[in-house]
């Protein structure tokens, strides 16, 4: 891919009024319970509570509100392990535009039944997100359909950015915001939004140890490949996405990685201190915020509940861990 040039501040904001016409703003909550066990005021951006269940339907409106004519006749066509592609679907079906998603093989079922819902075309190849990424380049070149990448969007990331900008308006003396990373878009959106807003405010990135391809990238300053094991889809790529790690090799604070038994951890306590079901790439940042308890410490902090499209099956076997 050919370098592209992140989002403005005035790409975001004027993402924000093409998403505010189609979407409410998601709430901004505060639990003492969940204070207590982080050891710091915390406030949760519940993404959760969106149509689609998570944060991305924030970038796909804001991207195919802007499509051409002829794009919206011929198409559009993406991989995801769920959010995403239930993002394009959801605004595919708002503008009356034809939608293809290509999901691994082992795709969340809950995810994949929900952009079926929605009149999308669902395709399954491959046994993670990246084969599912390579065939789906190939499809959109066979077929004249607009590619929509999961990263290399500046529409995806302008659109992901507004629910920075909400945490903003809400809370503007946060000091500290905790965001999930599979491919970066919402990362490299709050790093964004803060860097225009309040320099001050620190946003740290967390990724699951056992698919750290992010992570890696980010640390070395060049785009890597690494395992993908992790059992949070949404934070499960191989690969890095090379738009949002220039904003994050700029602006990112701070990255950190944590198991897949502390975020198992975490999506417990959400259910038990806040009430809220978060799937697993949701409760990377509640998982970071236990550990990082000692740096946080009288810290106003703001934790992204990016999903809570969780299975049955997996919050069975969380319970039950």
């Amino acid at each position: 891919m050919g370098r592209m040039n992140p989002p403005s501040l005035s790409d975001i904001l004027k993402a924000r009024q093409n998403v505010a016409r189609y979407l409410p703003r998601t709430p901004l909550h505060h639990y003492p319970a969940l204070d207590d066990v982080v050891g710091t005021q915390v406030w949760v951006k519940h993404e959760n509570y969106q149509p689609i269940g998570a944060f991305k339907v924030r970038g796909g409106i804001n991207l195919l509100s802007q499509l051409s004519e002829a794009e919206r006749a011929s198409g559009v066509i993406t991989a995801s392990t769920g959010n995403h592609g239930q993002s394009v679907t959801y605004a595919a079906r708002l503008f009356g535009v034809p939608a293809t998603i290509v999901v691994p093989e082992s795709a969340n079922p809950v995810k994949v039944e929900a952009m079926r819902s929605h009149g999308a075309r669902v395709l399954r190849h491959g046994r993670d997100f990246d084969e599912s990424r390579e065939h789906c380049e190939r499809l959109a070149a066979e077929r004249g359909l607009r590619y929509i990448h999961a990263g290399n969007e500046p529409l995806l990331i302008a659109g992901v950015a507004t629910l920075t900008l909400e945490i903003l308006e809400d809370c503007p003396d946060v000091e500290v915001i905790l965001v999930p990373v599979g491919g970066g878009s919402s990362a490299a959106g709050a790093c964004l939004v803060a860097n225009a807003l309040n320099p001050k405010l620190r946003v740290i990135g967390v990724q699951s140890s056992a698919a750290p391809a992010a992570f890696r990238s980010w640390q070395g300053k060049r785009l890597v490949e690494d395992r993908n094991e992790t059992f949070a889809e949404g934070l499960a790529t191989r690969t890095a996405f090379a738009l949002p790690q220039q904003v994050l090799w700029r602006l990112l604070h701070e990255f950190v990685l944590v198991s897949d038994d502390a975020i198992r951890r975490a999506i417990v306590v959400y259910l038990e201190k806040a009430k809220t079901l978060a799937e697993p790439a949701g409760a990377a940042p509640l998982a970071a915020a236990l550990e990082m308890r000692d740096q946080l410490a009288g810290k106003k902090t703001a934790l992204i509940l990016s999903g809570g499209n969780i299975t049955p099956e997996q919050l069975r076997r969380v319970l039950t861990a």
